[in-house]
């Protein structure tokens, strides 16, 4: 058993998605059962019942990091899979297709067998949530068809008004209760609801310093560039329920804690403005949009993405957990959105805000302009959006990006320079 007690939390990060990737390759290779899940699902249903978990959206975003997504493309493609279809989808869908042609024939695709990200098993049973789309539901749907496996759906209605109203969250609650029937069935044997109240437990744990790490970008300067939050997501999306990720976050905040204790700041005294990232990361590009804020002397600490996963509730309540899961910013009203957003531009203390018009997610770029002339008004704050993708590469050029990058540069100066000539 490896010794983590002396990791970074760098270290630790790669250590723990690693494990989670064997993990599910052990325990197919057991006969133990294998769920493919959406990322913004309740992970703490299966983990109570000790299934391997994989997530597709996680799997997608790596390949895309790697520079490996075209080859998944080009496979969904040749299937026939619309080209406006969400690229995490087609990426996903594209890698399932060559899994299933190496269980059909016994022999790797060249496609998969060069791929770059984690090799990753086939699943056995999928669970999916609409809390942050729709499109989850059809991509998931047709991972059912295609591999004859069962599916497990947690319907979350938009919230067209805030507060939640308690009727919702019965309704979500009630799903629960009927995918833990469904899970029973799957696995058969019960659901042991102690060991699920101390899986919600250690979820809360997580999800704690998931937020104690997001809140040191308060600081000005900043011992925290939020595009760290993208890397270290990985975690809050595969292990928030078990100790994996608590234990990295925990790690992370205590070393940007020293830092900060020490005057070491994230750009080392470069720190010029600081900005909201609002949409998904760039993953192919990630390098490539990092560099271009940094280079400008631009540090992002404020960003509404990593926040899709503070899901903080009360263990024991299932309403609690069902508010949780729904109240998820971009399954909710307008002025919700707004509310959000504007919270976290001043939490960040934000000079501007960067809006990622992604081209394959469109709910992560629905209402952006509205809500780009809301926030507006109410802070003043100048505002860019570029084109790209989560995962396409092809619906990226990194001249706009940095030719908009440069504007909003030129803007917030110039709001600097007329506060301080006041």
């Amino acid at each position: 058993m490896t010794d983590t007690t002396n990791m970074s939390a760098k270290e630790l990060l790669g250590f723990y998605q690693e494990e989670l990737y064997e993990e599910a390759r052990q325990a197919k290779k057991e006969g133990k059962l294998v769920c493919w899940s959406a990322s913004v699902a309740p992970s703490e249903l299966c983990v109570t019942m000790d299934i391997a978990m994989i997530y597709p959206e996680t799997h997608a975003a790596g390949i895309g990091a790697r520079k490996g997504a075209l080859d998944m493309l080009e496979v969904a493609d040749g299937k026939g899979y619309n080209l406006d279809t969400c690229s995490y989808a087609r990426v996903n869908l594209g890698y399932m297709e060559l899994l299933k042609e190496e269980a059909l024939t016994g022999k790797t695709p060249e496609k998969l067998e060069k791929s770059p990200a984690a090799r990753i098993p086939l699943p056995d049973l999928l669970i999916t949530c609409n809390n942050i789309c729709n499109t989850l539901l059809k991509w998931y749907e047709n991972l059912a068809v295609e591999l004859n496996i069962p599916l497990i759906i947690i319907d979350v209605p938009f919230n067209h008004t805030m507060p939640i109203p308690q009727y919702a969250m019965d309704y979500i609650a009630e799903q629960f209760k009927d995918a833990i029937a469904q899970l029973e069935e799957i696995c058969g044997k019960k659901f042991d609801y102690d060991k699920f109240l101390k899986v919600q437990e250690q979820t809360q744990r997580s999800v704690a310093q998931w937020n104690r790490v997001a809140a040191l970008s308060s600081h000005k300067p900043s011992p925290l560039n939020c595009f760290d939050l993208f890397n270290y997501m990985a975690l809050i999306v595969c292990a928030r329920s078990k100790d994996y990720a608590e234990i990295t976050f925990k790690k992370f905040a205590d070393e940007l804690e020293e830092n900060l204790k020490n005057g070491i700041f994230a750009f080392k005294g470069s720190e010029q403005r600081r900005v909201t990232w609002e949409g998904i990361a760039v993953w192919p590009h990630l390098g490539h949009t990092f560099k271009g804020l940094k280079n400008l002397g631009n540090i992002m600490t404020g960003s509404a993405y990593p926040g899709l996963w503070n899901l903080s509730y009360t263990p024991g309540d299932m309403s609690s957990m069902a508010e949780a899961y729904t109240r998820i910013y971009i399954n909710t009203c307008l002025d919700n959105k707004v509310k959000v957003l504007s919270d976290i531009i001043s939490g960040g203390k934000c000079d501007g805000v960067v809006y990622h018009q992604n081209r394959s997610c469109k709910l992560m770029s629905f209402l952006n302009v509205e809500t780009a002339d809301m926030l507006q008004k109410e802070n003043g704050l100048p505002y860019v959006s570029f084109d790209g993708d989560q995962t396409d590469p092809r619906n990226f050029a990194p001249a706009q990006f940095d030719t908009r990058v440069q504007a909003l540069d030129e803007m917030m100066k110039q709001n600097k320079e007329g506060v301080s000539n006041e």
